[in-house]
C-alpha cells in the first residue's frame, strides 16, 4: 500500500484501547525535564496502563516527543563547533526522532514492566521504533508549526531566530517556542508487525512522536526532517490496526465549547457531525484542542469506533463510567 492509496478499516480488536499521552505528559511546560523527572511521570502512566490491562483491555499507548526531541537536537547544535575536532557526524532532526522514540520508548516499557510485575502479571509491553509516511510535498514543510525543545523569552527567541535560523512562534503571551514542520502522516509502515504482537499478548508501545517520518523514494524510503503530530498519527494507527477505542490525552477532563467565557459548557458523549459543526464554528484553536478534535473526528468517521478526550487521572474512569468527552458516529438522521 503506498501513503496516498485508500485504506480499508482493519476488522477491531475486540476491547482495545489506544492511550496517546504528549510529550509534555514526561515534560510539563517550564519545567527543566529531567530524566529523574520524566521516569517518575512514566511510573504514574504505567499505572494506568497496568491496571487497564488487568481490567482485560488490551492496551497500546502513544506518546508524543516534543520537548524531548528539541533537546536533543539543540545538544547536537551546541557541539557542532567541536564536531569537527572530535569526528561528531551531523544530527538530522529525523535522527533525533528517532532517538526520542528510543529513549521514552525505554522509559515507558520499562515503567509498564514493573508495574505489571508488581501486579503479579506476567503480560510485557515492546516498544517498536515506527515510520510514518508523508508526502514529499506536502505544503508543512514549507510552513513550520510543530513545537519542539522548551520555552523561550522573547529575547532568547530573536537571539535563536537571528543568529541560527530557528523558526519560533509564540505559544502564549511573551511564551515563545522553536517550531519546525509537521506533515500529515499517511501510512504507519510497521502496522501489521504491531497488530502481530498484540494478537501474541503484548502492549505495545508506537508511533512515538508521532513517528520517523518517511517519504516514498526509488522504490523505497528515505527520512526527511520533520516532527509529526502524535495525534494525527495515533489516529491512522488505531484505524489500521484495528484499536475499538482511540483515547487523546489532553490537561482537561473534558473538551468546552466557548471555553474561557461566562458560558463555557463541557462536552460529554457527542457525535462526529457535531463536532465538526464546533470547530467549523472556531471552537477548536488549531494551537490547542483542534488538531485532538479533528483526529478523533476522523477516527470514528472512518471506523465507526469511539474516540475519547480527557486527561490521564481520568482515563480509566472515563473507558468505565462515561466520563470525560466521547466523539461517536454520526446517525443518518444527522446528516
Amino acid at each position: 500500500m503506498t501513503a496516498t492509496q485508500e485504506r480499508a478499516p482493519r476488522h477491531p480488536i475486540p476491547r482495545s484501547v489506544l492511550v496517546a499521552i504528549g510529550g509534555n505528559a514526561l515534560v510539563i511546560d517550564g519545567e527543566a525535564g529531567s530524566v529523574p523527572r520524566q521516569q517518575e511521570r512514566a511510573r504514574d502512566l504505567a499505572a494506568l496502563v497496568a491496571d487497564l490491562a488487568l481490567d482485560g483491555w488490551t492496551v497500546v499507548v502513544t506518546h508524543g516527543n516534543g520537548p524531548q526531541v528539541g533537546y536533543i537536537v539543540r545538544r547536537g547544535e551546541l557541539v557542532a563547533p567541536d564536531a569537527a575536532i572530535e569526528g561528531l557526524p551531523e544530527l538530522p532532526l529525523w535522527l533525533a526522532v528517532a532517538d526520542s522514540q528510543g529513549g521514552i520508548g525505554h522509559m515507558l516499557t520499562l515503567a509498564i514492566d514493573s508495574a505489571l510485575a508488581a501486579r503479579g502479571a506476567t503480560t510485557r509491553a515492546a516498544a517498536v521504533l515506527t515510520h510514518a509516511v508523508v508526502e514529499r510535498d506536502d505544503p508543512a514543510f514549507a510552513r513550520p508549526t510543530k513545537p519542539i525543545g522548551g520555552q523561550l523569552t522573547p529575547d532568547v527567541a530573536r537571539v535563536r531566530a537571528a543568529q541560527e535560523g530557528w523558526t519560533v512562534t509564540e505559544i502564549s503571551a511573551g511564551v515563545f517556542r522553536r517550531v519546525v514542520p509537521s506533515p500529515v502522516p499517511r501510512e504507519i509502515l510497521e502496522a501489521d508487525s504491531l497488530r502481530t504482537l498484540i494478537h501474541d499478548g503484548a502492549i505495545v508501545v508506537a508511533a512515538g512522536g508521532g513517528g520517523i517520518p518517511v517519504v516514498q523514494a526509488d522504490g523505497g524510503y528515505e527520512a526527511v526532517d520533520a516532527v509529526i503530530d502524535k495525534d494525527r498519527a495515533s489516529a491512522l494507527l488505531a484505524e489500521q490496526i484495528g484499536i475499538e477505542t482511540l483515547v487523546l490525552v489532553t490537561g482537561v477532563d473534558q473538551v468546552y465549547v466557548d471555553y474561557g467565557t461566562p458560558g463555557q459548557r463541557a462536552l460529554g458523549t457527542v457525535t462526529s457531525h457535531e463536532m465538526r459543526e464546533h470547530a467549523a464554528a472556531g471552537q477548536f484553536p488549531a494551537g490547542s484542542m483542534g488538531p485532538k478534535v479533528e483526529s478523533s473526528v476522523e477516527f470514528v468517521d472512518r471506523t465507526g469506533g469511539r474516540a475519547v478526550i480527557t486527561s490521564l487521572p481520568g482515563v480509566r474512569e472515563a473507558l468505565t463510567e462515561f466520563s470525560g468527552t466521547h466523539i461517536v458516529p454520526t446517525s443518518s438522521k444527522e446528516i
